[in-house]
C-alpha cells in the first residue's frame, strides 16, 4: 500500500512551519511534501517520478500567491491532466479577494480557506481540514487509465 501524502504548496516559511506544527499538534500523521513555488509543485506531480507522486498524493493544500507559477495556474494544470483531475485541492491562502475565490472554484478547487491570522484559529482550521479531507472524505475513484493503489 502506498503511503498517503499531502502536497503543501506554500512559499512562506512561517506558514510552512505553522502548518506542519498544526499537523503534528493535531496528530495528523500523513507525510507532508512541501513545494515552495508553482514550478516545483508541477515538477513534483508531472516530472520524473510523476506516477509514484500522483498515486501517493491524497490532498493538495495550495497557496495562491506563489513565485514562478501562481496557484491558480497550478490548479488549472491539475484539472487539465487526466491522472490528477480528481485529486482533491484545497486552496489555503491569505487572499480574501472575491475574484480569487470565484476563479478558484470555477477551475475546480474543492475548497477555499482563508488562513486565519490567530494561531489558535489556524490550528483549528488545520484540525478540521485534516479530519474532513484525510479521515472522513471518501476519495474519488481513480481517473480513467490510472492504476489502482
Amino acid at each position: 500500500m502506498i503511503e498517503e501524502t499531502v502536497l503543501l504548496v506554500e512559499d512562506s516559511q512561517d506558514d510552512i512551519d505553522l502548518t506542519l506544527h498544526c499537523f503534528k499538534k493535531n496528530n495528523i500523521r500523513n507525510a507532508v511534501i512541501v513545494m515552495r513555488d508553482g514550478v516545483q509543485a508541477l515538477d513534483y506531480l508531472y516530472g520524473a517520478n510523476r506516477t509514484a507522486n500522483q498515486e501517493s498524493t491524497t490532498l493538495v493544500l495550495l497557496d495562491l500567491k506563489l513565485p514562478k507559477v501562481g496557484g491558480l495556474e497550478v490548479l488549472r494544470r491539475i484539472r487539465s491532466e487526466p491522472a490528477t483531475k480528481r485529486l482533491p485541492v484545497v486552496i489555503l491562502t491569505s487572499s480574501k479577494q472575491e475574484r480569487d475565490r470565484a476563479e478558484g472554484y470555477d477551475i475546480g478547487a474543492n475548497s477555499y480557506i482563508c488562513k486565519p491570522v490567530d494561531l489558535e484559529q489556524f490550528n483549528e482550521a488545520v484540525r478540521q481540514l485534516g479530519f474532513y479531507w484525510l479521515l472522513l472524505n471518501e476519495s474519488p475513484p481513480l481517473a480513467p487509465g490510472k492504476p489502482a493503489l
